[in-house]
């Protein structure tokens, strides 16, 4: 069992947080497997998701709740750019209350979930939604889970593919970590414009620089996700945008709340944003690799760390940790997210929470609870 230093597994277990150290540790294997998948999946199979991604005709949505629809962020952007389909990200919860503002029945349709579990109330109504909404549109299922409800209402459907990744990636801990990355990574390799083993290729190299960077940086992250804060930004900018909603949302959860995490860019921050930070604040920017984007954040550090409001600034430059030239900022988002995930880790386990599960009174849950589903009448 591989987990994040400093603690052993038995200390791990005691501190109630030994699923998600594991789960944020095992990410390079998970990873390495998904490469596996990918290199082994008959080209085949995506031949009629090919067929559709050529189409300038195609509306793409990519949709899940919470972690799951920060997958969409991040990815919508760069697929947009590399397939004639227009693609862009919407989340189940966004879908499921007003869907005539975003599904267009005369145009061909592909919906694409993502969905660590498969069983939350929104996942398989949105996709009876669209069905119903859009009759012919056809549906990618990007899951973790192999029993899960959305799978297995996918099966022997001749509109819908459902691709299942490694068992690992369906985290046991509340928080979403390998099956983020996994899925953002299958999403990435399966609607991207590179042949499957490019891709694959791809992510054993960043299965590599994220190894790497668990063993050199594991003191580091340690320290400073023991730092006392009472909040913490995160900016970014471009695919990383999505990535920064996502760190911050790792920090709440994590946190059960205690620390308030806000997500933004680095040009928008100062439009009113920056008037949060105190000496209890920590910020943390992902670097973008566009020489452009990086201008605009050089500036914004510079300024964070001479107006010295902040408790303290952290800048994580992928290039900087020897990230290889070329990777786009939504590939490399996943070696990011390691760093945000560990932190959030950390200042759970400061804090006194049990980080497998910060809401043991069950007022929050890992697979979400409560959600009436009613028709919806066109």
């Amino acid at each position: 069992m591989t987990l994040l230093p400093p603690f052993s597994a038995a200390q791990w277990q005691a501190l109630g947080g030994a699923h998600t150290a594991q789960e944020i540790a095992q990410q390079p294997a998970v990873w390495r497997e998904l490469a596996r998948q990918l290199r082994a999946l008959p080209a085949s199979r995506l031949a009629a998701l090919q067929t559709l991604l050529e189409d300038h005709r195609t509306q793409v949505i990519l949709t899940g709740a919470g972690t799951s629809s920060y997958i969409g962020e991040l990815a919508a952007d760069t697929l947009n750019t590399a397939v004639p389909a227009q693609v862009r990200a919407i989340a189940t919860t966004s879908l499921l209350s007003h869907p005539a503002l975003y599904v267009e029945p005369g145009r061909p349709l592909l919906l694409v979930s993502f969905a660590r579990s498969g069983n939350s109330p929104e996942s398989q109504a949105v996709v009876e939604l669209v069905r119903k909404l859009a009759p012919g549109a056809r549906f990618l299922h990007i899951t973790c889970n192999a029993q899960g409800r959305l799978a297995a209402a996918g099966a022997g459907r001749d509109d819908t593919h459902t691709f299942v990744l490694p068992a690992a990636s369906c985290d046991q801990g509340f928080a979403m970590t390998s099956s983020f990355t996994a899925m953002l990574l299958a999403a990435l390799s399966l609607l991207g414009p590179d042949p499957l083993d490019v891709a694959a290729r791809r992510i054993d190299t960043l299965a590599a620089l994220a190894a790497r960077w668990l063993d050199e940086q594991a003191a580091s992250w340690h320290d400073i996700g023991h730092t006392p804060v009472s909040r913490i930004v995160y900016l970014g900018s471009g695919a990383l945008e999505g990535l920064a909603r996502e760190a911050a949302l790792k920090v709440l959860e994590l946190s059960a709340g205690l620390i308030l995490a806000v997500p933004h860019t680095p040009l928008g921050f100062r439009h009113g944003p920056k008037s949060m930070l105190n000496q209890h604040t920590l910020v943390v920017l992902f670097h973008s690799q566009d020489p452009h984007a990086r201008r605009y954040e050089d500036d914004l550090l510079q300024e964070l760390r001479r107006d010295r409001v902040a408790g303290a600034v952290l800048a994580l430059d992928g290039a900087a940790l020897g990230a290889p030239a070329g990777l786009s900022d939504a590939w490399l988002a996943v070696a990011y997210a390691v760093f945000a995930q560990t932190l959030a880790l950390h200042q759970s386990v400061r804090l006194g929470l049990p980080p497998d599960n910060p809401f043991p009174d069950g007022t929050v849950n890992r697979v979400v609870q409560g959600v009436t589903v009613y028709d919806y009448a066109a």
